[in-house]
């Protein structure tokens, strides 16, 4: 036996063939004028040069008016073409429009309004005389599969009214994809201009001068500019921005202090400086910014406190100030923020908000017990605390908090605390409580009787603590809503005194129990839980059969499964019935026979140390087949070490494109693999 763990790099090329849909936009031609001929062969000739494989474009035919063609919008007096509309409806998928863009579109001398977005049009430039159109108002070229340098013809566009040339062109990126410009003085011609949209656009040549050139964009009111690589923003002496409602620049890199400019627009309504570098305090000063609503910060290099002019934004609801070096006290004006709904500041080193709903202090240094003061946020419905030092009996923070906020709090997270004790009947207060989080934490004592006290409560996480004692069907209920049950990690023993107990959680979708003692008998009440994608009953003392229903228990299938370290006997059947991206865990039992065949859903399967023979082709050589698509088998960790599998390895590795770990350690192999589809090994 010879130890044989392989890393791969996947081989092939994930190809998609997804059925979208362009969305249509139809002209209302009521007065029975048709499109002018010349402008129907326009737009024939530009058909001709594009790439149409599901056909979006059908209508599109010489017999019909072209103002009744999908995606073209006629006036309805003249019927000349004014819109042209090829955006892939809803911009998600892969794209479907490729080829050229013809200048034949030159002949629709009316055209206010041009679509191209989310097609992929294969990394082309821009088409310089995109510029020429002289009555265009709207330009839209997101996520389109355009590439290289931006043409500064596009400045002659003096009607424009919104330029959107950026989007989260991800897969564009990958496949080196992306549009950049040598400066940005050409955007000065675009008089009329008032969104302007270039995020992801690689504006790294224009670091120096782009904050000049877009204050001069009078009539502007939303700007966004995330991820374009700027570095550098110009100290104006004056905003000439005085429209401005968003202006969104998050994802730079400037690595300097905040300039104070951005401070005087006193139109603003949207603000975000996240994840850009910024350093140093936050401005102080007097600001005219009453209108703002939400301001983000966060994901900086901040430091110092917070200023008080913050707490003095009257109209402010969302503000984030997360991942900083913030620290100091809260001031006590932060209570008179009664628009406030959204506050985040966690990852910050902080150590009598009446309307705050939203509350988030998660991953901070915060020490000691909850204050009773928090009791009295009677409109608060979320509490995130997870990852902190907060301490005390577990039983103290229910009471420090059931005050008017037991009425309203419906989501409560206390995860990664340092809290102890027995979990008491103090919590049965908070009646409107949907999700309670107090997983590893140092909680002790029995597991609580009075759930179903808790007749809302849908997610309830205890796992990784040290409770102890039996659980039987009392303790659950009346938990109708229950969807979530996750409380692996505790020393619990589940004692079922009914054999024919159907659990009253007929939602439950989630179930981990790890670690508890549930056997010797394979669980029968799980025969009712027809919702289930989720299970962990892992090492659990089973040491029985996986009884046949099992397989068919979830209507739309597992996504994750996991028996291991069990006793569990038995051959497998076929995993076939799964979710997308399914994670199989059945390592560490008795399994014999045959390996099954499985799901090209399926992600990782680890079948190590059990008793399966025989060899692996009825495994790898002969995958289920794969939807109409083509998607390939789904199929990156494969662990089938410590069995007694024998035989020739076999040459079928390309049928598995994404696999990158096989593990065939301590089996009856007497040679290393070699086959010329394994791919590249490390």
């Amino acid at each position: 036996m010879i130890n044989m763990i392989v890393y791969l790099r996947p081989f092939a090329i994930l190809f998609f063939a997804i059925f979208l849909t362009i969305h249509v936009s139809f002209g209302n031609n009521k007065s029975g004028i048709l499109c002018s001929e010349s402008e129907k062969q326009a737009l024939l000739s530009f058909k001709q040069d594009l790439v149409d494989p599901l056909n979006a474009l059908v209508s599109w035919v010489v017999e019909e008016d072209c103002c009744n063609w999908a995606g073209i919008q006629c006036h309805n007096l003249t019927g000349y073409v004014e819109k042209i509309n090829l955006a892939r409806e809803g911009g998600s998928g892969w794209s479907v429009l490729k080829g050229e863009v013809n200048p034949s579109l030159l002949n629709l001398k009316h055209l206010t309004h041009l679509d191209l977005s989310y097609n992929d049009f294969g990394g082309i430039k821009i088409p310089s005389f995109i510029g020429s159109f002289a009555n265009l108002r709207y330009l839209n070229l997101t996520d389109a599969g355009f590439a290289g340098l931006i043409p500064q013809q596009l400045g002659n566009l003096s009607s424009l009214r919104d330029l959107v040339l950026g989007g989260p062109n991800y897969s564009s990126l990958k496949n080196g994809f992306y549009l950049h410009v040598e400066n940005l003085h050409w955007l000065s011609g675009l008089s009329s201009l008032e969104y302007l949209d270039m995020s992801n656009v690689n504006l790294s040549k224009a670091s120096n001068h782009w904050s000049l050139v877009v204050n001069m964009i009078q009539n502007l009111s939303e700007l966004r500019l995330s991820y374009c690589q700027l570095g550098y923003i110009s100290s104006l002496t004056y905003a000439n921005l005085t429209s401005i409602s968003v202006l969104d620049i998050h994802g730079n890199n400037f690595y300097s202090s905040i300039p104070k400019w951005f401070f005087n627009l006193s139109t603003l309504v949207h603000l975000d400086m996240s994840d850009c570098e910024f350093r140093g305090p936050i401005p102080d000063g007097t600001w005219s910014l009453n209108s703002l609503t939400s301001l983000s910060f966060s994901g900086n290099q901040l430091n110092y406190s917070i200023p008080n002019w913050l707490f003095g934004l009257n109209s402010l609801v969302s503000l984030y100030l997360s991942v900083n070096a913030l620290h100091g006290p809260i001031p006590c004006s932060f209570q008179n923020m009664t628009t406030l709904k959204h506050l985040y500041l966690s990852e910050n080193h902080f150590g009598n908000l009446t309307s705050i709903v939203d509350l988030r202090w998660d991953s901070n240094s915060l020490e000691g017990q909850l204050p009773k003061s928090m009791g009295n946020l009677c409109n608060l419905k979320k509490i995130t605390l997870f990852e902190n030092k907060l301490s005390g009996k577990i039983s103290e923070a229910f009471k420090r908090l059931s005050g008017c906020l037991s009425n309203s709090l419906v989501s409560l997270s206390l995860d990664r605390n340092l809290f102890s004790g027995q979990i008491t009947d103090e919590f049965a207060e908070f009646q409107k409580l949907e999700e309670l989080d107090i997983s590893r934490n140092q909680l002790n004592g029995s597991f609580p009787e009075n759930l179903g006290c808790l007749p809302n409560l849908k997610v309830l996480d205890v796992s990784s603590n040290f409770m102890k004692g039996v659980v039987s069907e009392v303790h659950f209920a009346n938990m109708t809503n229950l969807e979530s049950l996750l409380a692996s990690e505790n020393s619990l023993i589940l004692r079922v005194t009914s054999p024919d107990w159907i659990p009253q959680f007929l939602r439950l979708g989630q179930i981990k129990l790890g670690s508890w003692s549930l056997g010797p008998q394979f669980p029968i009440w799980l025969k009712s839980l027809t919702h289930l994608w989720d299970i962990d009953l892992s090492n659990t003392g089973i040491s029985d059969t996986i009884p046949s229903w099992f397989w068919n228990l979830s209507s739309s299938g597992f996504l994750s499964l996991n028996l291991s370290h069990n006793q569990i006997h038995g051959q497998l059947p076929d995993l076939l019935h799964v979710g997308f991206s399914t994670t199989i865990y059945l390592s560490s039992n008795k399994f014999t026979g045959p390996l099954p065949r499985i799901s090209w859903k399926v992600a990782e399967l680890d079948l190590s140390n059990n008793s399966f023979s025989g060899d692996i082709a009825h495994l790898i050589c002969h995958p289920t087949p794969t939807t109409f698509s083509g998607e390939p088998n789904s199929l990156t960790i494969l662990h089938l070490g410590d069995n007694h599998l024998s035989g020739k390895i076999p040459d079928c590795w390309r049928k598995w494109p994404l696999l990158e770990v096989i593990n065939l350690d301590n089996n009856c192999y007497n040679k290393k693999i070699a086959n010329p589809s394994v791919g590249c090994l490390k």
